[in-house]
């Protein structure tokens, strides 16, 4: 008994982010259709910070000290209002979900560069990685959907850099405790969303359809509560490789989700560009586990912290 259940936590977290996450792409793609992007993003990410801060503040979880609340607002303008919220606007400029996916899946690629530069040793075959991912980007970008559309290749490669960097540096910061940076990081990208909103002249036309509503609350209680909650409970639980593991299921997730329910057709180097980014993402996230270093603990201590 004790073992299932602390089974049944991990495969409910792995659904979250390999299923929810996943899904969200295309929920986004509804949700822009009847609402304005910066706005709808920055309503979910406030409304779910909300809940989320009264909840743990109501369970008593203490208040961040000053420096950590800093933190977790830079990383969540980082993450939050540019990575996902770019995101949002690209898929209203008319990139496809799916596609908007498979580029934001090269997040871990750029995450091990940027920790190259924060001094953590990279092995080769995570190089080798970082290389093929490389042309599944050009791949990617060179014909189809996002060779029509610079702008929201743009704005999904921005958003992917800063997600890289954003977790890269929040993982070398003081944060608060648990969930509360979740809850903060959501509260300042909202915040800071319906700014931009505001200052882009976004306005509703018209009231959003009831598809619109429902995509709004399934990315506030599933897209952000209960996903954010589930990856704060997998880097704790299990192997960094594990809880990154998501970075190669989401795209596939949202590609079928696209194809099968919003009419998104792939072309056939997509297709290639999408299997090599997700080749290229499982030799970087899971290289050092199936080509352990035969060399000193410290190269391996080095790739671990990576």
């Amino acid at each position: 008994m004790s073992r299932r259940s602390a089974l049944l936590p991990l495969i409910a977290s792995l659904f979250a982010l390999y299923i929810i996450w996943g899904s969200t792409y295309f929920v986004i793609r509804v949700g822009v259709e009847s609402w304005p992007p910066m706005m709808m993003a920055g309503l979910r990410f406030l409304t779910a910070g909300i809940i989320l801060f009264a909840f743990l503040r109501w369970r008593g979880a203490p208040l961040p000290d000053r420096r950590a609340l800093i933190n977790a607002a830079i990383v969540g303008v980082l993450l939050l209002s540019v990575g996902n919220g770019l995101v949002t606007v690209a898929e209203h400029q008319n990139v496809p979900s799916g596609i908007a996916a498979v580029m934001v899946a090269t997040v871990p690629l750029f995450a091990m560069c940027f920790s190259a530069c924060f001094g953590i040793k990279t092995r080769l075959i995570e190089w080798a990685g970082i290389g093929i991912g490389l042309v599944g980007i050009i791949l990617l970008n060179s014909a189809g959907h996002l060779a029509g559309n610079p702008w929201g290749a743009a704005l999904i490669l921005i958003a992917s850099l800063s997600w890289a960097f954003g977790s890269v540096w929040g993982s070398r910061v003081s944060l608060p405790q648990g969930l509360m940076a979740g809850a903060i990081e959501m509260l300042t990208a909202g915040v800071v969303l319906l700014l931009c909103s505001q200052l882009n002249g976004e306005r509703l036309t018209a009231m959003p359809t009831t598809a619109g509503w429902v995509a709004l609350a399934y990315l506030i209680v599933m897209g952000s509560m209960v996903a954010i909650s589930a990856y704060m409970y997998l880097i704790r639980s299990v192997t960094p490789a594990v809880a990154t593991s998501y970075a190669y299921v989401n795209p596939v997730v949202a590609v079928l989700l696209g194809v099968g329910f919003a009419g998104e057709t792939l072309s056939s180097r997509e297709w290639l560009a999408l299997g090599v980014i997700i080749f290229a993402v499982v030799l970087v996230t899971l290289g050092k586990s199936l080509f352990p270093a035969k060399d000193s603990a410290s190269v391996t201590q080095s790739c671990d912290k990576a």
